[in-house]
């Protein structure tokens, strides 16, 4: 017992004491600088920086430009990957949208038209039903008539035929890569590290190297779009793998399996439930992306809210961005459906009776191609029908700011003075080499001298390329906003778990904030707050709460039934359930909410630089608008460095609380 309380009291010495010599140190960094007369005490000296940006860009010119293998070129390789990706592509925007065309130009003459509207939304419906009962073929269809009643059909329907190119070929090559990982402990190894940046790496990062090797255009936006919603189906593939049961896998080795046929015939299909999670991950992922893609030219709804946000249309970005959310709805419920979807005996009978869905699909696609000859609205949906909420929308911010204004305000001022700003001075106080340290000191302490030595690493590969300062900037914005968005989202979580009632109003709100697009939420708070730190950190805070409390509820909610019971056994209120023995228990459950918050507001803060904030972010902003590839790489690599330190250190927090609790 003694060394237990002597151990407590050092870990407490130590953390005090690391914390009162930084903040020693950043509230007095720039006098000792000015007495010694030695800049590079808040500053890394010019003469020691990387040059990596430069390194980069010149690589990329020269793979583009100069690169031979002999019977093509690196530039050729590119066009025809391009060239692969754009012919699905335009076939669906031909199918959904476009019509299908003969010649080129003003002599082009229409061959055949799209599917109408009324058509999609029958194969909407069939496929709802077809994956669990009416009720979600009513979810699905209803959801696609949204898109035409309230006039996003066009814009979603291109979006539409991105999804259908994209997530195919993020589920497949993350199966492919999932079972090498799987089949090889070497790939898995490897994989590792890439997909730890492949998710850490902030998008805008690597839109550069794409619009460098795709050109700019819609199948530059699908590289992009793939590259960002893979990385969860390798993953999901590699644990759905693992988790097949053994006695599976001994009798096909007793009847006789190849390693093909084991793969195909028994991993895959055991393992088909859970590689549907992986697939609805990448739809999900898909939809995220597609208002950044449509910086690089991907089109659709994305677009519309990247204008709506640009013009600062308040309702035509809600517009278009609950029309993704709409869409998300759509597709996240009918790809959960079909990983519950048990396998059917085939029906017997005549072709209508074995396919009735699809028999039903093709006379409604026939016929709506025939009507739609005679009768546009058939073809089309008709604008006279359209219904817009955008006025509704923007009336609404009017009146909050004209009512509300100087109360928002305050709250406004209050939070800078009494948070913001003091938070803000001690992180851009700290010099580069105590900062080095700092990280690498907590880092071995919670996890070991492993992780310390990487962590020290990273951050002076920060400091050595000359972005101290803004890295400094986003950890207290992600500080800031990580805190407060835990300090509301425990509670809420608590709420949801121990009240059913309340609990689904609280998921379902979190729903539709994790549906809704990133960018969207810059839209009312830069009508509401102007754009500057406080801007960003409402709108890191809406989009990163889900996790902390989605994560609180399930805590709560996996307490082991028995130790809640000789908790009342033993006479405890309510209250004291809740504090001694609920929250210990789902501490860990807490940390990974904690971890999940972090890496949502880091991902979240490099599009808050649209709104004035001045860190990494905005580093990896500004050198996609210079083409900078060097830079924005650089930069995306300081903010993911940023992301795997805190995802370490937290899960480790996690596991030794998990081992402290036994469980």
């Amino acid at each position: 017992m003694q060394a237990l309380s002597r151990h407590i009291t050092r870990a407490r010495l130590f953390w005090v004491g690391l914390f009162a010599v930084t903040w020693a140190l950043s509230q007095y960094s720039f006098q000792i600088y000015k007495a010694l007369d030695a800049r590079w005490i808040i500053r890394f000296p010019s003469q020691y920086q990387l040059n990596t940006d430069t390194v980069i860009s010149g690589f990329l010119d020269w793979l583009v430009n100069a690169a031979n293998f002999g019977l093509f070129t690196f530039r050729d390789l590119t066009r025809a990957i391009a060239w692969v990706i754009e012919q699905p592509y335009q076939f669906l925007r031909n199918l959904l949208i476009e019509g299908f065309q003969s010649g080129i130009g003003d002599t082009a003459v229409q061959v055949a038209p799209s599917l109408s509207w009324i058509a999609v939304i029958a194969i909407a419906v069939a496929i709802g039903h077809y994956a669990r009962d009416w009720a979600l073929a009513a979810l699905v269809g209803a959801c696609f008539l949204y898109l035409a009643v309230f006039g996003q059909w066009d814009s979603a329907m291109i979006t539409l035929a991105s999804v259908l190119v994209a997530v195919p070929i993020g589920a497949v090559g993350g199966l492919g890569l999932g079972i090498l990982a799987y089949r090889s402990a070497w790939v898995d190894r490897m994989l590792r590290p890439v997909l730890d940046l492949m998710q850490t790496v902030p998008v805008f990062a690597y839109l550069v190297p794409i619009l460098i090797l795709f050109g700019f255009g819609p199948v530059a936006a699908l590289v992009a779009t793939v590259i960002y919603a893979m990385p969860p189906m390798i993953r999901v593939t590699i644990v759905a793998l693992r988790g097949v049961p053994e006695e599976l896998l001994e009798a096909g080795r007793m009847m006789g399996a190849t390693q093909r046929q084991m793969t195909w015939k028994v991993l895959v299909p055991a393992a088909t439930p859970t590689l549907m999670v992986g697939v609805n991950q990448v739809i999900m992922l898909t939809l995220n992306m597609v208002i950044i893609a449509s910086m690089i030219g991907a089109g659709g709804l994305g677009f519309d809210v990247l204008a709506s946000l640009r013009k600062l249309d308040i309702g035509g970005g809600i517009e278009a961005g609950l029309a993704i959310v709409v869409m998300a709805i759509a597709l996240d419920r009918a790809s959960q459906a079909f990983s519950e979807r048990r396998m059917q005996h085939p029906r017997t009978g005549t072709l209508m009776q074995r396919h009735p869905w699809t028999t039903t699909v093709v006379v409604i696609v026939l016929g709506t191609f025939l009507l739609g000859q005679v009768l546009p609205a058939v073809q089309s949906y008709p604008d006279d029908w359209k219904i817009s909420t955008g006025r509704f929308w923007s009336d609404g911010m009017e009146w909050i700011n004209v009512n509300f204004f100087d109360t928002l305000e305050a709250i406004k001022t209050v939070l800078l003075t009494t948070l913001l700003l003091p938070v803000k001075k001690f992180f851009s106080g700290i010099p580069w080499a105590w900062g080095i340290i700092a990280t690498g000191l907590i880092a071995w302490r919670v996890a070991g001298w492993k992780l310390g030595v990487a962590a020290a690493l990273m951050m002076g590969f920060i400091a050595a390329s000359g972005l101290w300062g803004k890295a400094m900037v986003t950890l207290y914005l992600c500080g800031v906003s990580v805190f407060i968005a835990v300090l509301i989202g425990t509670p809420l979580g608590i709420w949801a778990a121990q009240k059913p009632g309340a609990g689904r109003v609280i998921l379902g709100l979190m729903d539709t904030l994790q549906t809704l697009p990133s960018f969207v939420y810059l839209i009312p708070v830069v009508m509401l707050f102007r754009v500057g730190d406080f801007s960003a950190m409402i709108a890191v805070v809406l989009y990163a709460l889900a996790p902390a409390v989605r994560y609180a509820a399930h805590g709560i909610r996996e307490v082991p039934p028995q130790l809640l019971e000789a908790g009342k056994m033993a006479g405890c209120t309510p209250r004291q359930l809740l504090w001694r023995v609920k929250l210990p228990l789902a501490t860990p459950q807490l940390l990974l909410g904690v971890n999940q918050t972090i890496m949502l507001a880091l991902s979240m803060l490099v599009i808050t630089a649209l709104v004035g904030t001045r860190d990494l972010g905005q580093e990896v902003y500004i050198a996609l608008t210079k083409a900078n590839a060097g830079q924005g790489i650089v930069a995306g690599l300081s903010v993911a460095f940023i992301a795997i330190i805190a995802d370490r250190i937290v899960h480790a927090l996690s596991d030794t609380q998990k081992k402290r609790l036994g469980l």
